[in-house]
C-alpha cells in the first residue's frame, strides 16, 4: 500500500521518470522493425522510446495500431496528419519531448483515445481545440509545460469520463476561482496541480469544485504561506483517500507563528503526505497539533529537510504531543534524526499502531522511547545505523515496554548479538514477527544463552553471516524461518530436532555441502534449498518430513546418477511434494558429459539404475554362459581331452621325478599286461601294435607270448611281473570274473608294497562299477575309487589320444635286458600253442606234478582268451 500511494502520487504529479512500452512488449516475435519504431503486439503498438525523432513517423504505422509510445525524442509539434490514420489509437504517450505547438485537428480522427500524456513539453497554452474530440479521454497528463494560466476551457466539461488530471507549470503564478470550474460535474479519481515556486496569489474557492479521491499540490508556499489555509479550507468537506503536499516550503523554513494548518481538523482523508520541502520543529509541531483532532489516520513524511527551531520554547510536559492518533506513521529519508527528538518526551508515538522509521540513520534509542511506544503493534526500524549497543541498553529497564508490539523490523542495521537481541525482545510479550535481515548477526561468540520470547513464530534472517552452531541460538518456537544466503555451509541438526512447530523453512544461496541424513522434521510443509552446493540428493533425503508438500531445491551442483533420476521420477509422479522450481532450475554440474545439460532430460538406461535388473541380467547370462560352454564342451568332448592331458603332464612329471630319485632299474620288459581270455582280440589287435611297432616300440610281456613253457604259472607271473617296469592291467567285467587275473593283481600288489603304486597302471575297457565288485577285490575298489585310470575311448578320434596317454604313463621307451630263456616264436593266438593233456595214472609223482602245472597254465592262457570282449572308453587314471 505505501509504494502504491507513492507511485500514484508520482503519477498525479506527472513524474514519469521511466516511461516504458506496455506489457506486451515482452512479445518475443515483434511484427517489424523497418523503420526507427519497433512495432510488435501484432501490429497493435509502436515503441519510439528514445529514437532522437524530429516527426512523428506515421508511414511506418499501421492502421491497426493502438498505443504508440514516443517519449524522450525531439518532437517540436504534432500535426494534423501525424496520427490521423490511426481511428484505433487508444494511449499515446509524447513525454519528455519539446513539443510546443499541437495542430487544432491533431486528434480528430482519434475518438477512442483515453490515455494522452503530454508532460515535460514546451506548450504555451492548454490545447483547448486540439483536445476537444477526445470525449472518451481517461488519463490526461500535461503538467510541466509553459502555459502561465491553469484556466480550463468549457470544453473539458464533455471529459464525462476524465479519471485523471494533472496540469499546470512553473510558469504559473497562481490560480483563480474559476479555472477549474468546467470540472465542477466531473468526479475524478486523481487530480494533480503545479504551480510556480514563487505562488504569487491563489483565490479562495480554486479548488472547491474539484472532485477527487486523490488530490496533489505541488507548490512552494514560501511567500504565501497563508495560502495554505485557504487550500484546506477549500479540501473542507470533502473525503480523500490521499492528499500530497509536494515542496510546500521549498526554500526557507517557516517560523511564524500563525496555524496555518488549523482547518485539518475538517479536512477527511485517509492519508497526508508531505514530500520534500523543509522542515523545522515549528512546523512539525504545528502539523502534529492540529492532526490530533483531525480525521485523517496515516501521516507520511518523507525526503523532509528537517532543521531545529532556534526560537523554540519547550514550555515542559505541556507542549508535547500526547494525543496523536495514528495508524501509520511513516518518517522516511528525513535528513537529520534529530526529527524523531524534536519532542524528548517521545509522548508522540504513544498512540501509533505502525511506526516505519526508515533511511532517518539514527544510531540510538534512548530508554524513554521504548516506554512511550506501548501502542504500537508494527515498528518498523530498517536501513538505519542501529547496533547493539545503541539499540540494547543493559542499564535500561525494559519490563513492560512494548506490550503490544507484534512485528518488529530491524533488518539492514549494524547487528552483530543474537543475545542482545533476545534479551532486548524478551520483555514483548506478543512479539511473534521479528525481521533481523541484512545484518551481521550469526558469529559463535555472539550467539550464546539466548533466551527468547515464546510467542515468536516468524523469523526472517536472510542475509546474515551464520557459523553452523549459532542456529541453537534461534527461537525454538517458530512456524517461519528465513535464512537465506547466510553463508551456511552445514546444518546443525539439535536446533532442528528442538524446533517441532516448523513449517517454512527457507535456505536458499547458501553452501550447504550436503542434505543431513536423518532429517526429520515432523511438521514442515515447505523447504527452500535452492542455490547451495549440494549435488546428491534421493528418496531418502526427506523421508522424515511426512507433511512436506513444497520443495525448491535448483540452482545446485548436481550430480546425475540413478538416485537424483529415481527422486525427480519419483517426487513428480506421486505428486505428494510439488518441485516448485522445477524444471527450469535443474541441471547436471556432474558428470563432464552431462555439464549443464537438464535433469528433466537426462533419462540414464534402465539396466544402470535397477539392481534387480543388474542381478537377473548377470544370473541369466552366467547360466547361459554356463549352459554355452557345457554344449561346447559335450560336442567336442572337451573335458575329456582336458583330464587326459593333465594325466599324461602328471605322468611326465612323475617320471621325471622317479628319474631323479634313481627309483628306475633295468627291466626285461617295459609292460607286464595281465587281462583276461575275452579281452585278448583287443590286446593283440590294438594295444600291442600301438606300443610295439612305433619307432621307439616297447618291450612288453602278455602270457600268450612269453611265459616260459614247461615252467610253473605262478612262477611265470611272478617272475615276469618282477621283470616288468609296469603293470599294465585290462580292466573288464571279464577280468573281474577271472581267478589268474585276481592272483596277478595280488601279485602286482605284493611287489608294490611300501611302493606308490606308480608301476600299477589301469586300462579301463569297458566301465565298471566299483561298488559292484565282490569283496576280495578290496585293494581294487579302493584303487579305483581313490587312484585315477585309463579308459579306453569308443570314438575313433580320441583313440589316438588314449595312446598318447598311455606312453606318457609308461615313459619313454628305455634299453632293457635281454633275458636268456624268452621265447623267440611267439605265437598269435591260443590256437597255435600245444595243449598238454592231463596226467596218467602210471606217471609218477613227479611227472604228474609238471602235468598239473601245465594244465593249470593251460587254464590261465582260456582264461584270458575268454576275458577279451566288451570295450568301453574311461577316463586316464594313472598311478
Amino acid at each position: 500500500m505505501i509504494w502504491t500511494l507513492i507511485n500514484f502520487s508520482a503519477l498525479l504529479l506527472g513524474v514519469l521518470t521511466s516511461p516504458t512500452p506496455s506489457s506486451d512488449t515482452t512479445n518475443p516475435n515483434p511484427d517489424t522493425e523497418e523503420g526507427p519504431c519497433r512495432i510488435y503486439n501484432s501490429g497493435r503498438s509502436a515503441d519510439c522510446l528514445g529514437r532522437q525523432l524530429n516527426s512523428v513517423p506515421w508511414r511506418q504505422f499501421p492502421s491497426t495500431i493502438q498505443d504508440v509510445d514516443l517519449t524522450f525524442n525531439k518532437l517540436q509539434a504534432v500535426h494534423a496528419d501525424d496520427f490521423i490514420h490511426l481511428p484505433q489509437l487508444r494511449k499515446l504517450q509524447l513525454t519528455y519531448n519539446n513539443i510546443s505547438h499541437i495542430d487544432n485537428d491533431a486528434f480528430k480522427n482519434n475518438p477512442l483515445l483515453e490515455h494522452l500524456d503530454i508532460f515535460n513539453n514546451s506548450l504555451q497554452e492548454i490545447p483547448a481545440r486540439a483536445l476537444t474530440p477526445l470525449l472518451n479521454l481517461k488519463q490526461l497528463f500535461m503538467s510541466n509545460n509553459l502555459y502561465k494560466h491553469a484556466t480550463l476551457a468549457d470544453s473539458f466539461s464533455k471529459f464525462v469520463k476524465l479519471q485523471v488530471l494533472s496540469m499546470g507549470g512553473p510558469l504559473v503564478m497562481g490560480l483563480n476561482k474559476t479555472d477549474f470550474q468546467p470540472l465542477k460535474n466531473i468526479r475524478l479519481y486523481g487530480f494533480a496541480i503545479k504551480c510556480s515556486s514563487n505562488l504569487n496569489y491563489y483565490e479562495p474557492g480554486s479548488l472547491e469544485v474539484i472532485q477527487t479521491k486523490q488530490m496533489g499540490f505541488d507548490m512552494a508556499i514560501d511567500q504565501r504561506p497563508n495560502a495554505l489555509l485557504h487550500m484546506i479550507r477549500d479540501l473542507a468537506n470533502k473525503t480523500f483517500n490521499v492528499i500530497q503536499f509536494r515542496n510546500l516550503f521549498e526554500f526557507m523554513y517557516y517560523n511564524g507563528e500563525e496555524d496555518i494548518f488549523q482547518g485539518l481538523k475538517d479536512v477527511t482523508a485517509y492519508q497526508l503526505i508531505f514530500h520534500r520541502g523543509k522542515f523545522n520543529e515549528n512546523l512539525m509541531r504545528m502539523a502534529l497539533m492540529n492532526l490530533q483532532v483531525a480525521p485523517i489516520k496515516r501521516l507520511r513524511l518523507q525526503y523532509i529537510d528537517f532543521a531545529r527551531s532556534p526560537t523554540f520554547i519547550d514550555s515542559g510536559a505541556g507542549s508535547s504531543i500526547t494525543d496523536l492518533e495514528l495508524d501509520r506513521l511513516d518518517l522516511w529519508y528525513i535528513s537529520n534524526p534529530d526529527i524523531l527528538r524534536f519532542d524528548w518526551r517521545f509522548s508522540w508515538f504513544n498512540k501509533i499502531k505502525e511506526l516505519s522509521i526508515q533511511y532517518v540513520y539514527f544510531n540510538s534509542a534512548p530508554c524513554d522511547s521504548w516506554m512511550e511506544m506501548e501502542g504500537v503493534e508494527i515498528l518498523d526500524v530498517s536501513n538505519n545505523r542501529l547496533r547493539n549497543e545503541y539499540i540494547f541498553n543493559q542499564l535500561c529497564d525494559y519490563r513492560g515496554t512494548m506490550p503490544n508490539l507484534h512485528t518488529f523490523n530491524i533488518s539492514n542495521n549494524d547487528l552483530e548479538s543474537l543475545k542482545d537481541l533476545s534479551l532486548l525482545t524478551g520483555e514483548f510479550e506478543r512479539l511473534q514477527v521479528l525481521d533481523v535481515s541484512n545484518n551481521k548477526l550469526g558469529s559463535a561468540e555472539n550467539s550464546r544463552d539466548c533466551v527468547w520470547q515464546q510467542n515468536i513464530t516468524k523469523l526472517i534472517a536472510h542475509h546474515n553471516h551464520f557459523v553452523s552452531v549459532a542456529l541453537r541460538c534461534l527461537p525454538t518456537t517458530l512456524h517461519y524461518l528465513d535464512l537465506s544466503y547466510c553463508d551456511l555451509d552445514q546444518l546443525d541438526m539439535t536446533y532442528f530436532e528442538q524446533a517441532t512447530n516448523l513449517k517454512e523453512l527457507l535456505l536458499s544461496g547458501n553452501k550447504i555441502k550436503f542434505i543431513p541424513s536423518k532429517w526429520e522434521s515432523l511438521s514442515l510443509q515447505s523447504l527452500a534449498l535452492d542455490g547451495n552446493s549440494f549435488g546428491l540428493i534421493s528418496k531418502a533425503s526427506f523421508q522424515d518430513m511426512p507433511q512436506l508438500s513444497n520443495l525448491r531445491a535448483g540452482n545446485n551442483p548436481y550430480h546425475c546418477t540413478c538416485e537424483l533420476h529415481a527422486f525427480v521420477q519419483d517426487t513428480i509422479s506421486q505428486k505428494k511434494v510439488n518441485l516448485t522450481d522445477w524444471p527450469w532450475n535443474y541441471k547436471c554440474y556432474h558428470p563432464e558429459p552431462f555439464l549443464n545439460t537438464a535433469i528433466s532430460k537426462y533419462v540414464p538406461g534402465q539396466v544402470a539404475c535397477d539392481i534387480r535388473l543388474v542381478i537377473v541380467i548377470c544370473v541369466a547370462t552366467t547360466a547361459a554362459v554356463i549352459l554355452i560352454l557345457m554344449l561346447i564342451c559335450y560336442i567336442f568332448d572337451i573335458p575329456w581331452y582336458t583330464k587326459a592331458t593333465y594325466q599324461i603332464i602328471r605322468a611326465k612329471y612323475r617320471a621325471h621325478k622317479e628319474k631323479a630319485a634313481g627309483e628306475l632299474g633295468t627291466f626285461t620288459y617295459h609292460a607286464f599286461i595281465s587281462y583276461s581270455h575275452p579281452d585278448a582280440d583287443w590286446v593283440r589287435d590294438q594295444l600291442l601294435p600301438c606300443l610295439e611297432k612305433n619307432r621307439n616300440p616297447y618291450r612288453l610281456c602278455i602270457h600268450e607270448r612269453d611265459f616260459m613253457p614247461g615252467r610253473w604259472i605262478i612262477d611265470n607271473i611272478i617272475e615276469n611281473i618282477e621283470s616288468s617296469r609296469k603293470v599294465i592291467f585290462v580292466l573288464s567285467r571279464h577280468f573281474v570274473n577271472s581267478e589268474w587275473c585276481n592272483y596277478e593283481l595280488y601279485f602286482a600288489q605284493q611287489r608294490a608294497m611300501g611302493k606308490t603304486f606308480s608301476d600299477v597302471i589301469l586300462v579301463v575297457k569297458e566301465p565298471i562299477d566299483p561298488s559292484s565288485l565282490p569283496s576280495k577285490y578290496c585293494k581294487l575298489k579302493k584303487m579305483l575309487s581313490t587312484k585315477t585310470y585309463l579308459e579306453w575311448p569308443q570314438q575313433v578320434n580320441q583313440q589316438a589320444f588314449f595312446w598318447e596317454q598311455l606312453r606318457s604313463v609308461l615313459g619313454k621307451p628305455t634299453m632293457t635286458r635281454k633275458r636268456d630263456h624268452s621265447v623267440k616264436s611267439r605265437t598269435s593266438s591260443v590256437g597255435s600253442i600245444s595243449v598238454i593233456g592231463l596226467p596218467d595214472e602210471d606217471m609218477g609223482p613227479d611227472e604228474a606234478k609238471n602235468d598239473a602245472n601245465q594244465e593249470a597254465e593251460i587254464k590261465l592262457i582260456n582264461r584270458n582268451n575268454d576275458e577279451l570282449s566288451n570295450q568301453r572308453q574311461i577316463p586316464v587314471m594313472a598311478f
